[in-house]
């Protein structure tokens, strides 16, 4: 029995050591880390609590830390929302059987596959205030051309609200788009993945529950809202959670877009950029860490909200 364990555990060992090696030991480094002022030279020195005293000040004045929660924030809650409602969108309207499904189904998944270095790139291109082809769409509705790489305001902000204010009263143009954005219309273009995720579990709906809708006289929104939709709650919980942590995980669209600095005016600054900055430009490893156990919490605390929130909204098929 010993052998035969002693050859389980070989034949496991290059998982073990690379958990061992790349997961376990950086997660218990950082947590000590995270309390010492360390510059990636010197040895780590404890300072105790000085770096989450440091983060706590920064959230007080508006600066630094305060900057990347407020830009992470606004990221999240536009491209999670977006990504799920037009990947259910893109999922109904690619169920229906019409002539060339297959190919439409693959068009639209293809974007989730490309290199987000290679995407980026891409939409440099396409969204470049003077050249790009977004503005030159826009111009043909009678938009003018937006900033979208070089204006730090956001159009669902409250300086948002003042340029449409004053582009209703005739004072300035309607130039509301800003780098942020441009950052969700990027995320919400390649939304493949979830996509998928939504076709297969409609294609586990009962046929008989659409049937049943039929024979009460529900029409297709009556359908959508009372069969599809609850059925469709679960993957909606799981689409809303893994999109928070990628939403949070965002880092190489970022530091391509804003040539890693976090502009224009600190409005790409997300956690993932601020931390990076910190930790291997700043050599403030220490303070990196504070920060990076500071947005684990806040993913925890946002994922437990939504876990308990969903007893509310979720339907399972058991229940």
């Amino acid at each position: 029995m010993k052998r035969r364990n002693l050859i389980g555990y070989l034949f496991a060992s290059p998982w073990l050591v690379g958990f061992l090696l790349l997961i376990a030991w950086p997660f218990a480094a950082s947590i000590y880390w995270s309390f010492c002022q360390y510059d990636l030279i010197n040895p780590p020195e404890w300072v105790g609590a000085e770096n989450y005293q440091r983060l706590l000040q920064e959230f007080r004045e508006g600066r630094g830390f305060a900057v990347a929660l407020q830009n992470t924030a606004y990221y999240a809650l536009l491209s999670v929302p977006l990504s799920i409602i037009v990947g259910m969108g893109l999922a109904i309207a690619l169920s229906w059987k019409v002539r060339g499904q297959a190919f439409y189904r693959t068009a639209f998944y293809l974007p989730a596959v490309i290199p987000i270095v290679a995407t980026s790139v891409l939409w440099m291109w396409l969204l470049d205030p003077q050249d790009g082809m977004v503005n030159y769409l826009l111009s043909w509705l009678g938009i003018p051309g937006q900033n979208w790489l070089t204006q730090s305001r956001s159009a669902f902000s409250l300086q948002g609200l003042e340029t449409v204010a004053g582009w209703a009263a005739g004072e300035n143009q309607l130039l509301l788009f800003g780098s942020k954005d441009a950052l969700v219309l990027m995320s919400v273009w390649a939304v493949g993945n979830a996509m998928i995720i939504f076709l297969a579990a409609m294609g586990d709906v009962p046929e008989a529950l659409y049937e049943a809708a039929t024979i009460d006289g529900a029409g297709r929104f009556r359908k959508f809202w009372h069969v599809t939709l609850p059925m469709l709650s679960p993957v909606i919980l799981f689409n809303l959670v893994m999109g928070l942590i990628k939403s949070v995980q965002t880092f190489t669209s970022i530091y391509i877009l804003s040539e890693g600095t976090g502009q224009p005016g600190e409005s790409l600054l997300v956690f993932s950029l601020h931390l990076f900055l910190s930790a291997f430009s700043d050599l403030e490893m220490g303070y990196a860490s504070a920060m990076a156990w500071v947005t684990f919490v806040i993913l925890v605390v946002c994922t437990l909200l939504l876990f308990r929130s969903s007893k509310h909204w979720v339907y399972y098929s058991s229940q």
